[in-house]
């Protein structure tokens, strides 16, 4: 393999604000240190988070760079010390804390995963953010089993088009909503059960019609605001609530807790970015064992809707937040 570089593009955030302070610039080469991998980025995945700190509110762990991007795809050039699980000229995917949206990128070794066998370079990089954050919230701390009923909210998002799909792998009975008939369309083809479009429709009714009343067993959210009571009123007896983001808001001015208390309920949610290591290696393990052959059959995948050249991330970001897609947004750094 030919001398690294000493220099990359990256992008960076001139400032907190919308999509006309994302800039970019040359910076150094990162270097891998003990327990690092330093992966050449052939593409890096846009995330709601990603814009959400754009904005000022969801800064970077202590310690992290400032950089976006929380997962990539690419080819291993160099090993930190201690690193014995990948080997370089590897390609692989990773979930990373920051630094995403650049020509190089560190990660720690044990996030590294190897790309799925009938995807390229560019798909898998749409898969770490959403399949670590599906798996985690759905199956860990939702607890979904087999046979119970699932509710998604933006079934046609990143995290939407993978929850349907890994839901239906394991054998739920699968409700999305989505805001069109174009996306509603979109959840059906990704093995939705019933796709709702929720400015048509009620979704609380439409769970309670098609279920006998009974309601979803567990309910991913990424809305909040005015869906946190209609979401417990969705739910069954001993039905959970995840929650992963709050895209209309945290709080809400009045909120009656009796159904919690009646049927039982869990409410739950998590963030993923600035959790220990070891808590993101285990869910690595895990995606490992019980999601990764699902996607080298192909039974499974992201669900790519738009990729752009790394010097475009302005107008990747302007499109995630016109909710136009239909599944994920990549930036391509053309390696």
């Amino acid at each position: 393999m030919s001398a690294l570089p000493e220099t990359m593009r990256e992008i960076f955030f001139d400032g907190a604000g919308g999509p006309d302070v994302i800039k970019l610039r040359a910076a150094p080469v990162p270097q891998a240190g003990p327990g690092k991998v330093l992966i050449e980025v052939v593409a890096a995945g846009i995330n709601r988070p990603d814009c959400i700190q754009r904005a000022g509110l969801y800064p970077p762990p202590p310690g992290e760079s400032d950089i976006p991007g929380l997962e990539i795809a690419g080819r291993v050039v160099a090993l930190g010390e201690g690193v014995d699980s990948v080997k370089i000229g590897d390609e692989i995917c990773a979930l990373v804390g920051c630094g995403g949206y650049a020509d190089y990128c560190l990660a720690d070794a044990a996030l590294c995963l190897p790309k799925p066998a009938p995807l390229t370079l560019i798909e898998a990089a749409g898969v770490p953010e959403t399949f670590f954050t599906v798996y985690d919230n759905v199956f860990t701390r939702g607890a979904l089993k087999a046979d119970e009923v699932f509710l998604v909210h933006g079934g046609s998002s990143g995290i939407g088009s993978t929850a349907i799909q890994l839901a239906k792998q394991f054998g739920a009975k699968v409700f999305a909503t989505a805001g069109s008939a174009e996306k509603v369309a979109f959840c059906r083809q990704l093995g939705a059960d019933v796709a709702i479009n929720y400015r048509e429709q009620d979704f609380v009714a439409e769970v309670k019609s098609q279920t006998g009343k009974k309601g979803a067993d567990v309910i991913l959210d990424m809305v909040g605001g005015p869906y946190l009571q209609k979401n417990v009123a969705a739910l069954a007896p001993d039905g959970r609530l995840v929650q992963i983001a709050f895209l209309q808001g945290s709080k809400v001015k009045e909120f009656d807790f009796m159904s919690v208390m009646l049927k039982r309920l869990t409410l739950t949610g998590s963030t993923l970015r600035a959790r220990p290591l070891a808590t993101k290696a285990a869910i690595a393990a895990k995606l490992r064992e019980k999601i990764w052959p699902l996607l080298d059959s192909g039974a499974v995948k992201p669900m790519v809707h738009a990729t752009f050249p790394l010097d475009q991330a302005r107008a990747a970001h302007e499109l995630m937040e016109s909710s136009a897609h239909l599944g994920k947004i990549l930036l391509l750094t053309g390696k």
